[in-house]
C-alpha cells in the first residue's frame, strides 16, 4: 500500500487507499479507531485487520475512547467470545489502556489532534523522495512520538506503528506523485517539503 500499488490489492484495499489513507484526520475518534487497527495489525497482515473492520466496531462501541476507557474484564470476556475477532487479550487489554491514555492527552491538549498535529506544525510533511518509492518504515519522527506515546503509558505504539499511523493521518503524504490521491491531499491541505536525510534514524525495509 505504501507505494500505491493498491490496483493490485482486493478491493477493501483499494476502497482504503481512494477514500481515507493520507487524508488529514482532524477528528480524535477517527484518530483512535485508526490507532486500534494498528494495535490489532501488529505481527499481522493488514488484509486480515482490514476486513475485520466491522468486527471492531462491533466489539469496541464504533471505536469511542470515552466508552472503552470504562471497560471491564467483563468486556474483555465479550470482545474475545464475538464471532471473527481476533482473540488476543493482550491487545484488547492494550487498545483498553490506550483509551484511557487517549483521554488523559485530550484533557492535557484539548485533543489527540492538537497533541499529534503539532509535531508538524499542523501540515502534512512531504519528504523528498518519498513520492518515488523511497519510503522508510520508521524515521526520527515516529521514533520521537513513539516514544512520547510510551512514556504517557500508550502500548503497542513502537515507531514502525507510529509511521504507519502518521502515514494514515495524513500527517506524511507518501503516495506516489503520480497517484491522484497525492495530488488530491497536495491541493486542499497545507503541507511542508522536507529533506529524509535531516531526520535521524530512518529504517528502510
Amino acid at each position: 500500500m505504501s507505494y500505491c500499488n493498491w490496483e493490485h490489492t482486493s478491493e477493501i484495499d483499494r476502497k482504503y487507499h481512494d477514500t481515507e489513507w493520507g487524508i488529514p484526520v482532524h477528528d480524535d475518534k477517527k484518530q483512535f479507531e485508526y490507532l486500534m487497527l494498528e494495535v490489532m495489525q501488529c505481527g499481522l497482515n493488514w488484509d486480515l485487520v482490514i476486513n475485520k473492520r466491522d468486527v471492531f466496531y462491533q466489539c469496541f462501541d464504533g471505536c469511542d475512547y470515552n466508552k472503552i476507557a470504562n471497560y471491564t474484564d467483563t468486556d474483555v470476556g465479550r470482545i474475545l467470545n464475538t464471532p471473527k475477532m481476533i482473540k488476543s487479550p493482550r491487545k484488547i487489554m492494550a487498545i483498553i489502556n490506550n483509551a484511557k491514555c487517549f483521554q488523559k492527552l485530550c484533557t492535557e491538549y484539548g485533543s489527540f489532534c492538537n497533541y499529534l498535529w503539532q509535531f508538524s506544525d499542523g501540515k502534512t510533511i512531504l519528504y523528498n523522495k518519498h513520492d518515488e518509492g523511497a519510503i522508510p518504515v520508521s524515521n526520527g519522527l515516529s521514533d520521537k512520538i513513539s516514544k512520547d506515546l510510551k512514556k504517557r503509558g500508550f502500548k503497542y505504539l513502537g515507531t514502525i506503528v507510529i509511521y504507519s499511523h502518521l502515514q494514515a493521518c495524513g500527517i506524511i503524504n507518501d503516495h506516489d506523485k503520480d497517484c491522484p490521491r497525492y495530488k488530491y491531499i497536495v491541493a486542499r491541505y497545507p503541507t511542508i517539503r522536507k529533506r529524509p536525510y535531516l531526520e535521524k534514524n530512518v529504517h528502510q525495509f
